[in-house]
């Protein structure tokens, strides 16, 4: 695969994306923490977030300079749900709290779905969330040190039926930062109807340049831009599996096509203002 830079819209500046992996890694990533924060900044982006499936990225965002952060995802290997994983890394300047990923049912319950097959080589143990459709009670003071701290909770490979359910209980309990990652992926059970909820709760939903590589046009996170307010859109590219272009050959394409749908100020709001806000104070 070409990693030749197509041309980037005039726009294209200051960007930020919530959702990046590099390596060290379980999983093949084209580059370590630093050559993939070069990397993106020359595609033109200035604030963004890594995300390890293994743990936390507070400590080697610190390590990686200016504009770039990290947060925790609460998948088994550090306990599931862990209110002192979430002061520690909040402390230590995390932003984003991730609900688990390859622990969570509706992952290990979809191994053999299309968009899984890169995470085919790594099993961990369950995390249970929901009971009998209800919040499991650990989670209480998982959801209290997300609001005392502001950081942003997100949804990780929880089903979007899930999802509600931990936002509902979040939003109740004063966590004021809400993200539905890669919410169109087949295997979240995406629910056009869900679409109201989350935005009565005024969660924002992920737009990402890899789960729509692995969805039709039809499909993809851009469909979300004809009917969910924009201002609760923000960019998650979730690059970094060298199964996927990286962000040289993947960046441009996509938001031209992002262009395309909402216009070109419309596209670069998302990028810049809309997507930090969500992320900082």
């Amino acid at each position: 695969m070409s990693d030749e830079s197509p041309a980037m819209p005039p726009w294209a500046r200051a960007m930020a994306d919530l959702h990046v992996h590099s390596s060290p890694s379980l999983l093949p990533r084209h580059g370590d923490d630093l050559s993939t924060v070069d990397a993106m900044r020359a595609q033109g982006f200035t604030t963004m977030v890594l995300k390890a499936h293994e743990g936390s990225t507070v400590e080697r965002a610190a390590m990686a300079g200016e504009g770039v952060y990290g947060g925790v995802v609460l998948n088994s290997c550090v306990g599931g749900a862990n209110p002192d994983a979430v002061r520690v890394a909040a402390e230590l300047g995390g932003r984003i709290v991730w609900l688990p990923t390859l622990s969570s049912p509706t992952h290990r319950a979809a191994v053999a779905a299309p968009e899984l097959t890169v995470h085919r080589n790594i099993e961990l143990r369950h995390v249970e969330v929901i009971d009998d459709g209800r919040l499991r009670t650990e989670w209480f003071d998982v959801l209290d040190a997300v609001a005392a701290h502001d950081l942003v909770l997100a949804s990780g490979h929880l089903s979007a039926s899930q999802t509600l359910v931990v936002f509902t209980e979040a939003r109740r309990r004063g966590v004021q930062r809400l993200l539905v990652n890669h919410p169109k992926l087949a295997f979240l059970h995406w629910r056009d109807d869900a679409a109201d909820a989350f935005r009565a709760l005024g969660a924002h939903l992920e737009l990402g340049i890899v789960p729509d590589l692995l969805c039709s046009e039809e499909a993809s996170s851009l469909t979300l831009t004809a009917h969910y307010p924009l201002s609760l859109l923000v960019f998650g590219g979730d690059m970094g599996h060298t199964d996927f272009p990286a962000p040289a050959a993947a960046v441009g394409p996509w938001l031209r096509r992002l262009e395309q749908r909402v216009g070109a100020d419309a596209a670069a709001t998302l990028m810049t203002t809309t997507t930090t806000n969500l992320l900082l104070p």
